[in-house]
């Protein structure tokens, strides 16, 4: 079978591997579609806190049910999506029904090898039913889930006012659910292509993030600022400044990650008595409200997906997507 390997930084291959075979309570995937997202950008860049080359990227997933191990019950032929956090099932976190935030966690694509291949092999706990999803849109959930993830990790107890930071895939998906959660929400970025792209597709506003975004956050709040700020850059200077557009009272969210220590200013994070949250993966109730949220029409997945490209191609087409950031916001590989 066709693997898509990221050998080192900056260097990806097309490589032949033997076709997996499925154990007991395992399944094989046919992999139809793979989402490309940050992390898969910055496996390819060589900036990813958490992982060793060589890998096979790939954690955004739609396919098909090909093989079933002993002990499992899907059908061959299924369309699936994949939860692709495979947790022990035993340490602290899990045993808090927390599996997304596992001591032990293995992300497929970056733990472990991933979907960036013709067929995977994966514990038929991961497997997730996708019927009624185009093989696009299955693949689309994954990330949907994360910003699903965030905003029911926030407090929504006299929440009006919803800021999110950073209008990437994961920023615009917190801010599609907190839409659906009723909030007021205002992106922003510094990239003004994807503000106006937000604007005009999915009709969320935004603003600039430049020299003046506090000034301008603050007259539109008549300077109350913001009861939620989810920050979605993974730059930690970005996620330092995201404090001061907190209201008092408020909470900031990390959805993003970033390598290093990050510092707030010990007063101005006292005298909000701000909430300090982070926000990881996805749990199977939140893959479960995406694929609702995709059926009923709240998302418009036909609006996110604004790149395709072949398997094959990848080696040589990841860098001019990445190049191109501020006009991709979701590029999806067929396989």
């Amino acid at each position: 079978m066709r693997a898509i390997i990221c050998h080192e930084p900056f260097r990806l291959g097309l490589v032949a591997r033997d076709t997996p075979v499925a154990g007991p309570g395992e399944v094989l995937i046919r992999i139809r579609r793979v989402g490309l997202c940050g992390t898969d950008y910055h496996i390819f860049s060589g900036k990813h806190p958490f992982l060793n080359y060589p890998r096979v990227m790939g954690h955004e997933l739609s396919g098909e049910v090909a093989g079933l191990g002993a002990g499992t019950s899907l059908r061959i032929g299924q369309p699936v999506t994949i939860n692709p956090y495979l947790a022990c099932g035993i340490c602290i976190a899990c045993r808090k029904a927390k599996p997304n935030a596992c001591v032990n966690i293995r992300v497929l694509g970056v733990h472990i090898d991933g979907g960036m291949c013709d067929m995977l092999v994966v514990p038929e706990s991961a497997v997730v039913d996708a019927e009624g999803l185009t093989a696009d849109q299955a693949a689309m959930v994954e990330f949907l889930a994360i910003g699903a993830h965030a905003v029911t990790r926030a407090p929504a107890a006299g929440v009006e006012r919803m800021l999110v930071v950073g209008a990437g895939p994961i920023g615009i998906a917190t801010a599609l659910f907190g839409r659906l959660r009723g909030f007021e929400v205002i992106l922003a970025d510094r990239r003004q292509a994807r503000l106006d792209y937000a604007r005009d597709r999915l009709g969320l506003d935004g603003v600039q993030a430049d020299d003046r975004l506090e000034a301008v956050l603050g007259q539109h709040t008549r300077g109350d600022m913001f009861d939620l700020v989810f920050d979605a850059t993974g730059s930690l200077p970005a996620m330092r400044r995201s404090l001061g557009l907190v209201a008092h009272g408020g909470a900031l969210v990390l959805v993003g990650v970033a390598v290093g220590d990050l510092t707030f200013e010990d007063p101005e994070f006292h005298k909000r008595e701000a909430m300090l949250i982070a926000s990881r993966n996805a749990l199977s109730s939140d893959f479960e409200r995406v694929i609702a949220a995709i059926k009923s029409g709240d998302i418009p997945t036909d609006q996110l997906q604004t790149q395709s490209v072949d398997a094959e191609e990848l080696p040589t087409r990841m860098p001019d997507l990445i190049a191109r950031a501020d006009s991709v916001l979701k590029a999806i590989a067929h396989f």
